[in-house]
């Protein structure tokens, strides 16, 4: 009897664990109302991301090269003005210093000084031509020597000279004038300065008439 009863208990038994079984397989099914599953993807696409985009070693940032970024955003400097320093003939004033005979010739610093409140630069030969009274020119266009010239930086107050000789006319026998003036025109400039002549005949024709200069150096030539 006791067998029997054990033989129908584990029948029973199985039973019920075959049934739980399948309560449990249809608890876990994708189609049941009432679970939630995670949305089917779809074929060729994928989640969105979020990218962060540095600037890196090959020089670009954000896929624009860096040489531009920097140009879109920095300003160029203006262009420098042409000429900005150079003396003009309305901040100059003009003189003849003495001068320095020697060996037949006639040997004159001609001197601009800066009148001006700003520092300024000259560059190259004066513009000479000897006048009479009304102005009309005595003697040949004067000669440049072959000495380079350099930038003289005058600050207010300070001089630059070039040097201006001629032959004594009394040793090569040129015809002479006694001048009224020496016009004397700055470098680049067009409009002139006069000054005073009170030195005497120069050479206006013939022999070793010509008057020789060379370029502006600083000081005043004393």
């Amino acid at each position: 009897m006791t067998n029997r009863f054990l033989g129908v208990r584990r029948a029973v038994l199985l039973a019920s664990s075959v049934a739980m079984l399948g309560l449990l397989a249809g608890c876990g099914d994708g189609g049941s109302e009432g679970t939630a599953s995670a949305p089917p993807s779809e074929s060729g696409t994928t989640a969105p991301t979020t990218v962060t985009t540095t600037p890196s070693d090959s020089g670009t940032a954000g896929g624009v090269p860096t040489d531009a970024v920097s140009n879109s955003l920095t300003p160029s400097a203006p262009p420098s003005p042409v000429g900005g320093t150079r003396c003009h003939t309305s901040e100059l004033s003009a003189s003849v210093g003495r001068n320095d005979p020697g060996a037949g010739q006639e040997n004159f610093p001609v001197v601009l000084t800066n009148r001006s409140s700003r520092t300024c630069t000259l560059y190259g030969y004066p513009g000479i031509a000897f006048v009479d009274a009304s102005g009309k020119q005595l003697g040949p266009d004067p000669q440049r020597s072959a000495t380079g010239p350099e930038t003289v930086k005058l600050a207010p107050g300070r001089s630059a000279w070039a040097g201006m000789s001629f032959a004594n006319p009394e040793v090569s026998g040129a015809a002479t004038a006694t001048p009224a003036a020496l016009v004397v025109t700055p470098p680049d400039e067009k409009d002139p300065l006069k000054v005073a002549w009170k030195s005497g005949k120069v050479p206006v024709s013939g022999n070793e008439s010509s008057v020789r200069l060379i370029p502006f150096s600083p000081g005043t030539g004393a």
